[in-house]
């Protein structure tokens, strides 16, 4: 598709549930018009439509497309349904905005890439959390040296969303045939924090255990150690069925240095001792939108997610982007993926060291023009 100026250029939303949440309010924010979303239950999403003040509802996306004049469609369903919703999209011309899990595989995800690489448009995968200022900041201290070469690498998190049994989530999340369990869930943002921070893995060893008391279903944890293609070691260790309050760390230990998140900040040690780092305007996220739906106010994701859809709409218009934070393209979802494949392989063999051959270098490859 050639590059389109247009003041609030027409979108789709695809899902009602976190696609409502914060693709919607994070797409006006970025000054798309969401001229439509699109659901699986008719009825039900012509109520969300209407909830949230998108004014066509619709069962069939290219129907949408058509008739809407969309020019970028988001997706937000469960990871199964993305590589078709992603055909049927390019097959019209549309620019791309894919939530994670990318793909079921890296071999799915391969072939979402090579055909939004043939239609030539912005392609962007659902990993905000690049714009987390504390995220961002820490990325760029470790790319500024001030930790040195990076050695050792603690990313764990204990938390209690599905700890109860009867905690109500979508179905998917529990049906691994559906791409669900939380190493997609949550795993996948891990793994793009690592390759963010870091660089590519190498090789790693893993289990997906069942915390919580539930039997036959998708992984509500993950536990996996890595080295990196630059020597780095590290472990990443989840679950969302730890009874009890929050806990957590992320920290990285290098040649000069350590740093490490606290509080929504960063802190570096190193032989000038303990300091916060201060942190720069251009990783501020947007104010929030003002919203009637209390879920919205408190939503992590959507300043985030403003940034990522506002990194779309520069792609679509052409320009070059003026994100301080580099854009998670397609080219991401396939290496994110096959770190994701790697994990499940090793767990399936009891913990046994895989390596593996990313397609991706160092850093990601270039994305569409205007994104950057």
């Amino acid at each position: 598709m050639s590059s389109f100026n247009q003041a609030r250029p027409p979108a789709l939303v695809v899902g009602t549930e976190f696609g409502c949440r914060i693709h919607v309010p994070a797409l006006r924010a970025a000054g798309f018009e969401v001229a439509g979303l699109v659901g699986t239950n008719a009825e039900r999403t012509a109520q969300r439509a209407q909830a949230n003040a998108v004014l066509q509802a619709f069962t069939d996306l290219d129907e949408a497309i058509v008739r809407t004049g969309a020019v970028a469609v988001s997706i937000a369903t469960p990871p199964h349904t993305h590589a078709a919703l992603t055909m049927t999209a390019l097959a019209r011309g549309c620019h791309l905005l894919c939530e994670k899990p990318f793909a079921r595989d890296a071999a799915e995800a391969l072939s979402m890439l090579e055909a939004a690489q043939r239609a030539g448009v912005v392609h962007l995968v659902g990993h905000e959390f690049r714009w987390q200022p504390d995220h961002a900041l820490a990325a760029r201290a470790i790319a500024e040296g001030l930790i040195g070469e990076p050695r050792l690498a603690t990313l764990v998190q204990y938390f209690s969303l599905v700890a109860s049994p009867d905690a109500r989530m979508p179905q998917w999340w529990f049906d691994p045939q559906a791409g669900g369990g939380w190493l997609g869930a949550a795993g996948s943002h891990i793994v793009d924090h690592v390759r963010c921070w870091l660089g590519e893995f190498a090789s790693l060893s893993a289990a997906l255990p069942i915390v919580s008391a539930r039997q036959a279903v998708a992984e509500d944890s993950f536990a996996v150690r890595f080295r990196l293609v630059n020597g780095t070691e590290g472990l990443i260790q989840q679950t969302a069925a730890g009874w009890g309050p929050l806990a957590a760390m992320a920290r990285v230990a290098g040649t000069k240095g350590t740093l490490w998140l606290e509080g929504g900040g960063v802190k570096l040690a190193d032989r000038d001792g303990v300091r916060e780092l201060a942190m720069p305007a251009d990783l501020a996220l947007p104010p929030p939108p003002d919203q009637d739906d209390p879920r919205r106010r408190n939503a992590h994701s959507l300043g985030p997610f403003t940034r990522l859809c506002e990194v779309l709409r520069a792609g679509i218009d052409g320009r070059t982007s003026t994100s301080a934070v580099p854009a998670p393209t397609f080219a991401d979802g396939v290496a994110g993926m096959e770190v994701l494949d790697a994990i499940r392989a090793s767990s399936a063999m009891s913990g046994a060291l895989v390596n593996i051959n990313p397609t991706a270098p160092q850093s990601s490859p270039p994305a569409p023009p205007g994104v950057h």
